[in-house]
């Protein structure tokens, strides 16, 4: 497996960029990210899970993961699975679309005329060390604004049971410590299986699995601003550095010294 790269600019907060040549190794687990997130498929072919949406995607394919979108994309046969993936803050993509706050997509992945050319010119300004800030920052407006322009925006959802929505916050509240199946009950006033049930059918995955995920959001967060790692490990409520690492490469599929790295 190709250890990833990733490209960061301390110009440019709210963007952030994830490449890998050579997947054959990584099995995500599923996991969620708060920015919007785009991705385009370089090689290889993948099975990808995005909440109840499950498609067989090559090269050449865009996939997209609106932010708490549950999902995970493991590689299938012999070939080389390769991709870039971008991380977008959603205050900034809001602007971008004109709005006061972030619209979903639809799509969780389109092969949109022009889009996957679009991405990965992108990809190629930011990571090119002869462009300046203003050519890069003109870029990603370029074609998030053009993005915006191609894809349909998801219909508006049903307000989530406010009790389930309560489970998720008091989880990412005290990811830190180690709360109990009692704790959320208590918080949200559910029956341990009522809520079990509701959680993975709001969510996608189960409580304990959002809480990890939650301690991986914030360990990434703290890891980009050179966070000692184990420091970063118990802030966010894992025993020791070393149970951060194999929880974090089952979700990041790099260790955290190599997501802390900048190119």
């Amino acid at each position: 497996m190709s250890t990833p790269t990733f490209w960061r600019d301390d110009a440019l907060p709210f963007l952030e960029a994830r490449a890998i040549a050579d997947g054959r190794g990584i099995c995500y687990a599923k996991h969620s990210h708060e920015t919007f997130s785009i991705g385009s498929i370089t090689g290889g072919e993948s099975v990808y899970l995005n909440g109840r949406v499950r498609e067989h995607v090559g090269a050449g394919t865009v996939v997209l993961m609106n932010p708490g979108d549950v999902h995970a994309c493991n590689p299938l046969g012999e070939q080389p699975w390769s991709y870039r993936m971008f991380h977008v803050d959603s205050r900034w993509l809001a602007a971008a679309q004109g709005r006061d706050a972030f619209q979903p997509y639809a799509a969780a992945a389109s092969h949109a005329p022009g889009l996957f050319a679009r991405l990965e010119a992108l990809y190629a300004t930011c990571i090119d060390a002869a462009a300046g800030t203003l050519e890069k920052h003109g870029a990603a407006l370029d074609f998030f604004t053009s993005m915006h322009d191609t894809l349909q925006p998801a219909p508006a959802a049903p307000l989530p049971d406010h009790q389930v929505r309560r489970a998720a916050e008091y989880l990412r509240a005290h990811r830190a410590g180690n709360p109990t199946l009692d704790d959320l009950c208590g918080a949200t006033g559910l029956s341990p299986s009522y809520l079990i049930r509701a959680f993975k059918a709001r969510y996608g995955m189960t409580p304990h699995a959002w809480l990890v995920d939650c301690r991986i959001q914030y360990c990434r967060e703290q890891l980009r601003r050179g966070r000692p790692i184990a420091d970063v490990a118990l802030e966010a409520g894992f025993a020791d550095q070393a149970h951060l690492q194999r929880a974090f490469k089952r979700h990041v599929a790099a260790t955290p010294g190599q997501y802390r790295k900048v190119r």
